[in-house]
């Protein structure tokens, strides 16, 4: 969608800090690379912000090491994003903590930590 010439631009101004939980569930390297861009995104308007993004199945490869994104994820680690794996899909996947990008956390279940986030009252987005 484009604006028509001469649309108005709302601008956006300061908000009150969030606290905002990302859900990543999807293999698809196009995929990731979106999210990735949505978290810079958050970042650069939300400052203030908490952010979380939570992996778990077939996105659990967002994670890993030899991923094609993991600069971006390592950028994003470093920019405040706390990141979390699912680790009953490294069980089931048989991937070892080791093979987690650096600075990667890990829960018991990255659906319990969705579920936990969004009762203590974060912003939920599934990009």
């Amino acid at each position: 969608m484009t604006l028509a010439e001469g649309s108005p631009v709302r601008e956006q101004t300061a908000t009150a800090p969030a606290s905002v939980v990302v859900h990543l569930d999807e293999g698809d390297p196009d995929k990731h690379a979106s999210v990735l861009r949505n978290l810079r995104n958050l970042h650069a308007e939300l400052t203030d912000s908490t952010i979380e993004l939570v992996v778990h199945g077939p996105g659990i490869g967002a994670v890993l090491q030899n991923s094609p994104h993991a600069a971006e994820l390592r950028a994003a680690i470093t920019a405040g994003t706390t990141v979390v794996a699912c680790r009953n899909t490294m069980r089931a996947l048989d991937i070892a903590p080791g093979q987690l990008i650096p600075g990667v956390h890990t829960v018991n279940s990255g659906v319990a930590e969705l579920v936990q986030r969004q009762t203590q009252g974060w912003v939920y987005i599934r990009p």
